[in-house]
């Protein structure tokens, strides 16, 4: 049971890896061809984000808060829970094209708001490019069903490994497009513009978009029928459970939707800075791939490590047993700190030399991208800390508190976005960025008075000292990667560091093994003894390390 769990665990997490990877080849070949700070690069970045995060909006939070442990507990039944399972994946099925029916039929209000200040032909443009795309919304929903069905049966590899077969589809789409219609230009007008783009470049650039999407989704129906569990439409679905987490349900989905929608404003208020007459200005593209990129540390290292001590601070608070919660939520915090804050500095640090990954070489896109990178990645290290503290929350089955800490961040993003949109469009994205990173922090300083009142300190002191410790350790080593990148021209223009894509990469591949090899000595120096507990939830994941 042990080498079958390692085994799973190993596939899970090299799945996951790769389609990381190819996800960052993706997003620089889709600079390459159509540009970052372009117009058509806000058109198309903005149609083809609107179907995930109108998925997440209106359907993400029910899937996980509702069905999700229903699916667990229908795995009990007699049938192996053939028919609740046949009903589920019938409801949800229905309900997610209702949506989708739904919002395709209100593509052009929502691409009108969206692109308010955009020209009538580049709205005209995105609403084709969104007709192609929304139906994404479908197939992010099928996908989720079936892999949360897959996942309670133990066939974890399959849901892991599926979404990068949705990336290659997308690589070998944007190869293509570049060889047949050529790599955006910097001229006056560029190569790719809204006067000039064609039919065949959005079948290309959108339908490709669409097809990985569904390709992800459907390739789940092998290992679905392998599982043999003999399932078939079904319409019926009176009383058969879904109302037994309605309550909690509710509080999560509600949070949810909170969330997602003060995101969306910013969102919206991203897509509406464009570029007219060649200009090239920070606007959706750029505060996407530095959302991705700041998100990065999170979603390798914090989720893994949330993910083991969920458990535990689950089980302690049934048993009421404050103090293992406390020691659960002190380790989590303390370790994961020693990536996540490494790794926000080292974006930072590189964050020119990042920028020309995504700048299709253009010195100009990769600077702005650069900028809004480094002033986003100060919020790094708190969205893993808001994450564990919420965790806390949810493990005491209360998803009413962290509605109302959402709510009070939600009206920050608001009223922060509202500002920043107000500024000069070349400033904008910044100030965007600086409200992603705020409103972390405030999450955490609103969740810190929420345990402090439960739990008294929670053990804040040898929180404090680690996350000052590692920050010293980070801060030194910073200093030894700032000296490599500028011996490799990272603070001139001219510089090898910004010549082209490639010796971008080679900076930082040299410049961030010179400051991990210090960031290790340092946390040695400053005695930073949770370097090796960190290793132990990884190892779980990927045995061989």
């Amino acid at each position: 049971m042990a080498r079958t769990g390692a085994f799973s665990s190993a596939i899970m997490a090299s799945g996951t890896m790769v389609s990381r990877i190819l996800g960052f080849v993706k997003t620089i070949l889709i600079t390459i061809a159509i540009g970052s700070g372009t117009a058509m690069g806000t058109i198309f970045e903005t149609a083809n984000t609107l179907p995930n995060l109108i998925y997440v909006l209106v359907a993400g939070g029910i899937f996980n808060a509702v069905l999700v442990p229903q699916i667990i507990k229908a795995a009990k039944h007699d049938d192996g829970g053939s028919d609740f399972i046949s009903r589920l994946i019938t409801l949800a099925s229905v309900g997610i094209a209702a949506v989708t029916l739904v919002v395709v039929a209100c593509a052009w209000p929502i691409i009108s708001i969206m692109g308010q200040e955009w020209s009538d032909d580049q709205r005209a443009l995105g609403l084709v490019f969104a007709l192609w795309c929304l139906p994404q919304i479908f197939f992010y929903g099928f996908y989720t069903i079936i892999g949360q069905v897959l996942n309670a049966r133990g066939a974890f590899g399959w849901y892991m490994w599926s979404p990068v077969i949705n990336n290659i589809v997308a690589i070998g789409a944007l190869i293509y497009f570049i060889f047949a219609f050529g790599r955006q230009s910097a001229e006056v007008p560029p190569l790719h513009d809204v006067s000039n783009w064609t039919s065949a470049q959005t079948l290309v650039l959108a339908g490709s978009a669409t097809v990985g999407v569904a390709i992800q989704a459907l390739i789940l129906l092998i290992p679905l029928q392998r599982l043999g569990l003999r399932l078939r439409p079904k319409f019926g679905w009176r009383g058969i459970g879904l109302g037994d987490s309605a309550k909690l349900a509710g509080w999560t989905l509600a949070t949810g939707v909170v969330s997602n929608l003060a995101f969306f404003y910013l969102t919206k208020t991203a897509s509406n800075i464009i570029a007219h007459d060649g200009q090239i200005i920070p606007g959706i593209q750029a505060l996407n791939y530095s959302s991705m990129l700041y998100s990065l540390p999170h979603g390798v290292i914090g989720l893994s490590i949330a993910t083991y001590l969920f458990n535990k601070m689950s089980q302690a608070s049934q048993d009421d047993d404050a103090e293992n919660v406390v020691a659960a939520l002190s380790s989590g915090l303390r370790v994961s700190s020693v990536a996540t804050i490494f790794l926000a500095v080292a974006l930072i640090v590189f964050a020119g030399p990042v920028g020309m990954l995504f700048g299709n070489g253009n010195v100009t896109s990769a600077a702005q991208i650069g900028q809004t990178i480094t002033v986003i990645a100060l919020g790094g290290p708190f969205l893993t800390i808001a994450f564990m503290m919420g965790r806390v929350l949810y493990a005491q089955e209360d998803a009413r508190t962290p509605f109302f800490i959402q709510l009070v961040s939600a009206v920050f993003i608001v009223v922060a976005g509202f500002i920043a949109s107000r500024l000069d469009p070349s400033h904008t994205v910044f100030a965007l960025a600086g409200t992603y990173a705020l409103q972390n922090v405030l999450a955490v300083i609103l969740s810190h008075f929420v345990l402090r009142k439960r739990f008294g300190r929670y053990d804040g002191r040898n929180i404090v000292l680690t996350h000052a410790r590692v920050a010293l350790s980070s801060f030194f080593a910073g200093l030894f990667g700032a000296w490599a990148l500028w011996l490799l021209g990272g603070y001139s223009f001219n510089g090898f560091a910004w010549s082209s894509i490639m010796n971008a990469l080679i900076t930082i591949m040299v410049g961030g093994v010179v400051m991990s090899v210090a960031y290790y000595f340092f946390l040695l120096i400053f005695r930073v003894q949770e370097l090796d507990v960190l290793l132990n939830p990884l190892r779980r994941k990927i045995p061989f390390l």
